[in-house]
């Protein structure tokens, strides 16, 4: 069995499978049908904001943990205007 933590975060879009089974509240920060794939992520050695978008090299790698404040953003737009910045790679 997979923790459902590590199946969300593996992949968003996969959250309009499971929506109806997931209580209400549980997905803050993400779209059930996977529209908000771009991930933000908090940096373990400077804290700092960091977003990542599909396709950049380390978009599968990050896992998000919401209960550091880690969640999705929907546009870059919305991440730029909270004060994150985009991942250089």
């Amino acid at each position: 069995m997979v923790p459902l933590a590590v199946f969300l975060t593996a992949s968003p879009s996969s959250l309009e499978a499971i929506a109806g089974l997931v209580p209400a509240g549980l997905l803050t920060g993400t779209a059930a049908d996977g529209s908000c794939d771009i991930k933000r992520n908090i940096s373990i050695n400077t804290g700092e904001r960091i977003y990542h978008v599909p396709g950049q090299e380390h978009y599968f790698e990050i896992k998000i943990s919401p209960q550091y404040g880690e969640r999705w953003f929907c546009s870059e737009a919305d991440a730029r205007a909270a004060g994150w910045r985009k991942a250089r790679r």
